[in-house]
């Protein structure tokens, strides 16, 4: 990303890196797949993920579908997406203390109920106040399996998920970069699934189809328990209490970021579907945002094979300020052959900005709060997307799909002005050194 962003006064950290050392790229992803115990929790948690890539897109067209309006899909949408960011962060701090299983099983049980009671709702016309007030237990109870994976590449690879980062295996690295790309692949299967659910088999079957990923995934990963990190009910806080992620200011500033991350991933989808409607083509919807998604994973399997001489800062403000950038003409685009290319480009630069991102919560957070920090990130992404969707699905009733377009360009050019205030938080607050966030090496960072 060769984009300019402002630099940090001279007392910043230097932005260059010694020579990584460690794994070597080319057999990063062999010797991480290769651990013991891995496949039994990425297999069903590649499934029970897939809520966040499916649940947005499928309330949108079958909301819309029902009631003909894509402001109140919008809106059905961003509740949802509201509800997941308030209640995942306290998710994640649950399992942090009382384990893995004790908080997914009963989640997944009430996440299916509760999508199913949505998808009644909607199909028999009830009142829209109704269709608000299923979204809210269908959201909050949207199972955090990412940040629970990432918190068992850590049991795998080091023996401990509060293993300090100094300690911590060189795969670490490889193991969020690998995780990010899995993301990424969920927003290329998750919405182009829904899509062609909702279009050529019923407008419900998406969110049918969630649900029942959702119930089988996450009982088979809850029941991988030889993976599952031990709870830490009483570390690390005052008189006994285990202190909140969302206490360093690291993180504070990462979940900026992350917020106008989902900005653009909910502005995308409302966007391109108001767009394909206008040009009586509803059914390409899913595969031009599948070609979206198609740039973050393209972009999140290069960016980890490099070995990175930049800090994880200057690449994370280099990466946002290309986001931004990217975002800029897509309200101007009136045509499919322009449009793909485009959202692609986008696609290409939200990767780096995640891998960096989750790669940095390492360094600045405790073993004991991991989880916890990795689901206020989720939840910031689940919560500017609940935003963008709302605001673009209004844009898009009474200006058209172009305008809904504006709402990538708006949160990310937000973000990244308050990211870069905020830029000194983006360091451990001791003195050290980090590994840096790049597939199959180690490279000594400097943090202060």
């Amino acid at each position: 990303m060769a984009s300019k962003v402002p630099t940090s006064p001279s007392t910043s950290p230097p932005e260059t890196t010694p020579t990584p050392v460690g794994v070597d790229a080319k057999t990063g992803y062999r010797q991480l797949l290769s651990t013991p115990g891995a496949w039994a929790f990425l297999l069903p948690g590649f499934a029970a993920r897939q809520p966040f890539a499916m649940l947005t897109i499928g309330m949108v067209l079958l909301v819309e579908h029902t009631t003909g309006s894509y402001g109140t899909a919008g809106a059905a949408a961003a509740v949802t997406g509201v509800s997941m960011a308030l209640c995942a962060p306290r998710s994640g701090r649950l399992a942090d203390r009382f384990g893995q299983r004790a908080v997914l099983v009963p989640g997944v049980a009430l996440h299916t109920v509760s999508v199913i009671g949505l998808v009644t709702l909607a199909l028999t016309h009830a009142p829209t106040w109704t269709l608000f007030a299923a979204a809210v237990p269908a959201g909050a109870t949207v199972p955090q399996i990412g940040p629970m994976v990432r918190a068992r590449w850590a049991v795998a690879l080091n023996g401990s998920a509060t293993a300090p980062s100094s300690a911590a295996s060189p795969l670490m690295t490889t193991a969020a970069a690998f995780e990010s790309v899995t993301d990424e692949f969920t927003f290329v299967i998750g919405p182009v699934l829904a899509t062609a659910l909702c279009t050529a088999v019923h407008p419900a079957a998406g969110l049918i189809t969630e649900a029942a990923l959702t119930l089988a995934g996450g009982i088979l990963f809850a029941a991988q328990r030889s993976t599952a990190p031990v709870p830490h009910p009483t570390m690390g806080g005052v008189s006994g209490k285990p202190a909140s992620a969302l206490s360093v200011p690291g993180v504070r500033a990462l979940a900026v970021a992350f917020l106008g991350i989902g900005a653009v991933f909910g502005g995308m989808q409302v966007s391109l579907t108001a767009f394909t409607q206008e040009i009586g083509r509803p059914g390409i919807s899913g595969l031009l945002y599948g070609t979206f998604a198609a740039g973050n994973m393209l972009a999140g399997v290069v960016y980890g094979a490099v070995a990175w001489r930049r800090s994880p800062r200057a690449r994370l403000l280099a990466a946002y300020a290309a986001l931004t950038l990217a975002c800029a003409p897509l309200w101007a685009v009136h045509a499919v052959p322009v449009l793909a290319p485009l959202g692609l480009l986008v696609g290409l630069c939200i990767a780096p900005t995640l891998i960096t991102g989750y790669t940095m919560v390492d360094a600045l957070v405790l073993g004991e709060s991991r989880t916890e920090a990795f689901t206020w990130l989720t939840g910031a992404v689940a919560l500017g997307q609940a935003a963008a969707v709302t605001t673009a699905g209004l844009l898009a009733d009474h200006a058209g799909s172009h305008a809904g377009f504006t709402v990538p360009l708006a949160g990310t050019a937000l973000a990244l002005t308050v990211l870069v205030g905020l830029r000194e938080r983006l360091v451990p607050q001791s003195r050290g050194v980090v590994a840096s966030g790049v597939i199959g090496h180690r490279a000594a960072v400097p943090v202060d």
